[in-house]
Order: structure tokens, then C-alpha cells, then sequence
């Protein structure tokens, strides 16, 4: 992962990116036990996002890096990584909001767990569930944090029906 960090920080330096957080299951796995996953997913702020291929700087930044495509994601030595601009209040305030975490002195931001939380909520899948029930359960998290970002980004109702279903009554 360090790799990935130096990557992110150099992206940012050169002005490819804005900024990033590195959010799903790798973020996941800064609050709560370690989890599977395939790859690191990165939420990237592109400066000038009126393109319609996005993305092309920042492939283009790996390739004369070294760094080659594969499928979704490049990969950036054992990780395959995802790059996912920002596209929504949510996913621009998490990455605003994220916290600089220590990779054996380098910084690599990571999306908060409240917002991760939130994150996971918005999208609604099962794994999705699973992660806000991780994240609970360790205590990174709790109900009145959540509460208060769905509040913000318009999630209310998708966070009473996650409780009718999950907590206990």
C-alpha cells in the first residue's frame, strides 16, 4: 500500500488530482478487523472535471509511471486500484473531511468512518450493510454520527429503514 500512497501524493503534487481519500474495504479495514478485498477503491477530486474521459490524466500519469491498466483498475504493484471521482455533496465531503493516516511515513488519506458509513448506506448493498454493522460493532462509529450526515446529504430514509431491519427495537 505504500506504493499506492507515494502514487496518490505524487498525483496530487503534480496536479492531476485535487485531492483523494482512500475509501471501501481498505478504509474499512483502518476501523475494524481486516476484511477481503480485490483492490484499494480511491475517491479522486479531478480539478476541471468537464471532460468526458475524466479519467485520462490520471491513467496517463500511471502509464508514464510504469503503471498499467487492468480492467477497472491500475495496477500499482500488488494492488489493483480503482479510481472513483467524486460525484455527489457526500463524496466530495468525504473527501474534504478525511483524516492523513501514517503508512511508515507517508500520508495516505482516508475517508472518515462516519462517512464511510454514510458511504456504504447511500450505495445500500449487503456488503454495504456489513460494513456499517462492522464499523458499529468496533466503535469507530455510532448511531448519532450517521445520523447526522444523513441528515445532511438527504439519506434519512434510507438510514431509518437500515435500523428497522438491523437494530433491535
Amino acid at each position: 500500500m505504500e506504493e499506492v500512497a507515494k502514487l496518490l501524493n505524487e498525483m496530487v503534487d503534480a496536479g492531476v488530482i485535487g485531492s483523494y481519500a482512500v475509501f471501501g474495504a481498505v478504509a474499512q479495514m483502518r476501523y475494524t478487523e481486516a476484511v477481503a478485498t480485490m483492490g484499494a477503491d480511491i475517491l479522486v477530486s479531478i480539478p476541471g472535471k468537464g471532460d468526458l474521459d475524466i479519467l485520462s490524466p490520471i491513467y496517463d500519469f500511471c502509464r508514464a509511471k510504469g503503471y498499467e491498466p487492468e480492467g477497472k483498475a491500475i495496477r500499482v504493484g500488488d494492488w489493483p486500484v480503482q479510481f472513483i471521482p467524486s460525484f455527489s455533496t457526500l463524496t466530495n465531503a468525504a473527501i474534504q473531511h478525511a483524516e492523513d493516516g501514517d503508512l511508515d511515513g507517508i500520508i495516505l488519506r482516508v475517508v472518515r468512518a462516519d462517512y464511510l458509513a454514510v458511504l456504504a448506506l447511500s450505495v445500500g448493498r449487503a456488503k454495504d450493510f456489513a460494513r456499517i454493522l462492522a464499523l458499529r460493532e468496533a466503535g469507530a462509529v455510532t448511531n448519532e454520527q450517521i445520523k447526522e450526515l444523513v441528515s445532511n446529504h438527504g439519506l434519512i430514509e434510507a438510514w431509518n429503514k437500515f435500523r428497522s431491519r438491523f437494530d433491535e427495537q
